[in-house]
């Protein structure tokens, strides 16, 4: 009998799961509005519901071997803990209890960004490799580190928080209220803004965008690539901060691999090429000839399968 595995990313505005098989494809996929703003037992709720609904995918000759779940927040693996998720408004969440009372199932749970990165080693850009940094960058920025083929959790759960390393002492406030973070000077609300101020002080193509409300980071991206000095320059900004950050990881764990998705990575080389000249001048020499700083493959899966991978 084949055994499957469901796997779940569950985020602050969706709920993604997927029947996942043993090599990491997906059979199924769904997707159902997560409704944190009505609170933590309507997120269970709809929780609850979502996988429901993926099981009544599963053909009589399969089996579930298990539910992982990807959380956005600092969980306590070892008692199926979701101690905090400002995203969700929970705050100590017994989500493994709650889901294995109801579905008689091993349920496994981790933080969202360490499922991406075990997603990305199990059948992504990764695969192969035993120590491994895994970078999102999206609304925030999200980090996984694997070493020796296991997800590095730190005393408290809490290791991977690169969006929250200092990297401008007298940078903008972060929403964790130190200044200069990282988060606040390369995720894409980060780069929007700055699309938003080079607009209003000098002549840019950004300028077809009437609404600035609606401007994103991906407008910055596009109007770098069709040459516009002003955008390539924020590029080259978020390109210096984010390879300090890089550089120092690379100092300190020695990755074989450095993979970095989320929406912003998708901008591509004009992002992927400055960074890694910031990165070649700033990481040790011994250190850098020996990391491939690499693109994630697994896209918007990443969460869900890396969520599957977490079942032992």
């Amino acid at each position: 009998m084949e055994e499957l595995i469901i796997g779940v990313d569950l985020g602050g505005t969706n709920i993604a799961a997927a029947l996942v098989k043993k090599d990491g494809s997906i059979i199924k996929k769904i997707s159902n509005p997560t409704e944190a703003n009505k609170g933590k037992d309507v997120v269970i709720t709809n929780l609850i519901a979502t996988i429901e609904e993926l099981l009544g995918y599963v053909d009589h000759n399969k089996k579930i071997k298990g539910i992982g779940i990807g959380i956005p927040g600092v969980c306590d693996i070892e008692k199926g803990l979701v101690k905090f998720a400002p995203n969700l408004f929970w705050e100590n969440v017994e989500i493994v209890k709650i889901l294995e009372s109801k579905f008689n199932l091993p349920v496994f749970i981790d933080n969202d960004a360490n499922a991406a990165a075990l997603g990305e080693v199990w059948c992504g850009a990764g695969k192969g490799k035993r120590d491994i940094v895994c970078i999102t960058l999206g609304t925030g920025v999200g980090c996984g580190i694997i070493l020796n083929g296991e997800i590095f959790h730190g005393a408290g759960n809490g290791a991977g928080e690169l969006g929250h390393i200092t990297v401008k002492e007298d940078g903008p406030k972060c929403n964790c209220g130190n200044n200069g973070c990282l988060e606040v000077l390369v995720a894409a609300p980060a780069i929007a803004k700055k699309g938003k101020d080079a607009l209003l002080k000098g002549d840019t193509l950004l300028r077809d965008i009437t609404d600035l409300e609606k401007l994103t980071a991906k407008d910055v991206f596009d109007a770098a690539k069709k040459g516009d000095k002003i955008c390539l320059d924020i590029i080259k900004d978020v390109a210096n901060n984010l390879g300090l950050a890089i550089a120092n990881v690379i100092n300190i764990l020695n990755p074989q691999m450095i993979i970095i998705g989320g929406g912003v990575a998708a901008a591509g080389d004009i992002l992927f090429k400055p960074l890694e000249e910031v990165v070649a001048k700033r990481a040790l020499k011994d250190l850098y000839k020996d990391v491939e700083i690499v693109p994630a493959q697994l896209g918007n899966d990443a969460g869900i399968i890396g969520a599957a991978a977490l079942v032992k």
